[in-house]
């Protein structure tokens, strides 16, 4: 059968927009995985009036219906009474639910309210998904061929329950395996990639299909077959043409990002980086230091944001700055230089640019920002024109840093 599912996020704070709706982001993306179509998604306000009639419009187009939020133990907390309502269920005390909700609050020496045991009621007859990661429990059933699941809001607890207790009750419902395979591009747009696989995304199964995220683009392709090493087999040929037709800017298959990859790149190298960041100001020593592990080749970051640093810290001529200026290769490239002397490391990474909204010029407008890399026997300075925006540009600028070095332990440099 081929489900689809809507997604009813629960909570004022959402239609204020003083919290972003990551859950359903993360809940689609999910479904997408399980061959599972989204075709609305739905933010509704703490209201028990409003969200019944969420829930019943939602009823009427899709076979599973999934909230977020609403289950805590405030009185503005309806989830669970309301929904079940809809689908004619009374709440019953689950004692077990209870039980771990009292054993929390001892864990962490705090004497737990009255109210927090409105979290322990679940609509009868329900499948109650265990939350190791708070107080809220989930619950799933299933009434009238309608597939209803509830999740606590809190993103971290949200989607550690759909990883470990939604995905896999929804998985239970199909005959078939589905399979997803991720892979990662940078260096080519979304269109360009489209046009390029056009002829491979008509094909029924496995599907193809792009994504923009995070200034890449992502490629899932996913198989449907009787199990899962049958629908595996039939993602390969696919993935291998993908890699044929787009050649080297695809980066991985199934890794979680560029910093990820590039990180794990180094450690079997046993190489060691060092980076100065201008513009990006200390984003590309972030994402690298996000990765578990960093610290074993991950020397240091200096973000060197005023001309005085760069040459105090990092040596660069003060004569370059004022000739060349601050956003130029040449000072890029003794950035890269200079960290890499600086800190003794293996590779270095020079970032300088304008990334605005101001400081631009006719001959260097905002988004001009050069990427350098300096190693022992190798120099590369890109010279970017990376747009108005500054949350872009920053990213941009370090997704280019994470890949020049990619390139280089590839042996790839002379091809950007």
């Amino acid at each position: 059968m081929n489900y689809t599912a809507e997604i009813v996020a629960v909570g004022t704070e959402l239609l204020l927009g003083n919290v972003a709706n990551t859950d359903a982001q993360y809940i689609s993306q999910g479904l997408s995985e399980l061959g599972i179509n989204v075709f609305f998604h739905s933010v509704v306000g703490d209201n028990p009036e409003r969200l019944s009639s969420a829930i019943e419009i939602a009823k009427g187009r899709a076979d599973i219906i999934i909230t977020t939020g609403g289950l805590g133990p405030t009185l503005d907390d309806l989830t669970k009474e309301t929904v079940a309502g809809c689908f004619g269920r009374k709440l019953e005390l689950h004692k077990p639910t209870i039980e771990r909700i009292m054993s929390f609050f001892e864990r962490i020496g705090i004497e737990p309210t009255k109210n927090n045991e409105r979290q322990a009621w679940l609509p009868e007859r329900s499948v109650v998904l265990e939350n190791d990661w708070g107080t809220a429990p989930g619950c799933a059933f299933e009434h009238g061929g309608k597939h209803v699941i509830m999740l606590p809001g809190p993103p971290h607890e949200c989607q550690s329950m759909w990883d470990n207790c939604a995905s896999p009750y929804l998985r239970k419902l199909s005959d078939a395996a589905i399979v997803s395979r991720k892979v990662k591009v940078f260096g080519m747009g979304e269109a360009v990639v489209e046009e390029k696989l056009r002829h491979l995304m008509d094909n029924a199964n496995p599907t193809i299909a792009p994504y923009v995220s995070n200034a890449e683009v992502m490629l899932r392709v996913t198989a449907k077959a009787a199990n899962e090493a049958q629908a595996s087999a039939l993602t390969e040929p696919f993935v291998e043409m993908i890699r044929d037709t787009l050649g080297d800017v695809v980066y991985g298959v199934d890794v979680d990002s560029l910093e990820k990859y590039v990180v794990d790149m180094l450690a079997a190298e046993s190489l060691h980086l060092a980076v100065a960041e201008s513009c990006t100001g200390g984003l590309l020593t972030k994402r690298i230091t996000d990765i578990p592990g960093a610290s074993n080749v991950f020397d240091g970051g200096i973000c060197a944001y005023s001309n005085k640093v760069k040459s105090a810290i990092l040596g660069v001529d003060a004569n370059v700055i004022d000739t060349m200026g601050a956003v130029s290769s040449h000072v890029a490239l003794a950035m890269a230089e200079g960290v890499r002397r600086t800190v003794n490391t293996d590779i270095g990474i020079g970032i300088t640019g304008i990334a605005g909204p101001d400081g631009g010029t006719d001959e260097k407008p905002v988004g001009t920002v050069f990427v350098a890399i300096s190693t022992a026997d190798r120099q590369k300075c890109l010279h970017l024109k990376l747009g108005v925006d500054r949350r872009l540009i920053r990213t941009m600028a370090v997704n280019y840093a994470l890949d020049l070095i990619r390139r280089y332990m590839l042996g790839k440099l002379d091809a950007m």
